[in-house]
């Protein structure tokens, strides 16, 4: 019986991973669709969304039955009830790489972002896939040194966020107010989806550690 319950939790811990692969593909692809106004790519990747749902739906349904019929207790509950909080913050990024591939090709054939910000979206999004490729190496090797480095790459992602809204405000701002909308959808977007990975690197500490670390991890 023990031999299964292991199973068990051994696959909702390859789920994890599963998911955290996909987001990282769904958020490489959307970037790609968005800088370079890919509208066929832009649509694979909000297709493909629909498998990071439903992942996400037979992990929480495995481990509400795990819940339900195994009772497990300390460590494998912390894991149980943290694959719960984990799978929905891998799901949101999901959407989130989706919201950006919808951009891209709600504009189509233009291009989302003005010139003078190209270069800020670019390495928001190239430190979003950072830090979603470095979740799914902690989600599988629990290597929790890596979670600074996530934690580090998000507060940059911030940085660049500001400057976004910075930009906006500036007098020299002379775009039409639907590109001042993209922008600001856009940037958040890319903001919440790094916030998201850095949830997830925390709990991956926590089921590790045991601890709790706001003050180290928070946003």
């Amino acid at each position: 019986m023990r031999k299964v319950f292991q199973a068990e939790l051994h696959q909702v811990g390859e789920e994890l991973i599963q998911i955290s692969q996909l987001v990282t593909e769904a958020l490489t692809k959307a970037d790609a669709a968005f800088r370079g106004a890919d509208v066929e790519l832009a649509q694979d990747v909000i297709s493909a969304d629909a498998r990071i749902d439903f992942l996400q739906n037979d992990l929480d349904e495995r481990a509400i039955d795990i819940l339900a019929l195994q009772g497990p207790v300390a460590g494998d509950l912390r894991m149980i009830v943290g694959a719960l909080r984990m799978s929905a913050s891998l799901e949101r990024m999901g959407d989130l790489a989706r919201h950006i591939a919808q951009l891209a090709r709600l504009r189509y054939p233009a291009l989302v972002v003005p010139s003078s910000l190209r270069a800020t979206f670019a390495e928001m999004a190239e430190l979003d896939i950072t830090i979603s490729t470095q979740v799914g190496v902690l989600l599988d090797s629990r290597n929790v040194e890596l979670v600074p480095e996530i934690q580090a790459a998000n507060s940059r992602i911030n940085e660049l966020h500001r400057s976004v809204f910075a930009a906006i405000a500036s007098p020299d701002w002379n775009e039409k107010p639907v590109t001042t909308v993209d922008v600001t959808l856009a940037s958040r977007y890319l903001e919440r989806f790094g916030d998201h990975g850095v949830s997830v690197a925390r709990k991956v500490s926590y089921l590790v550690t045991g601890q709790w670390q706001p003050e180290a991890y928070a946003q």
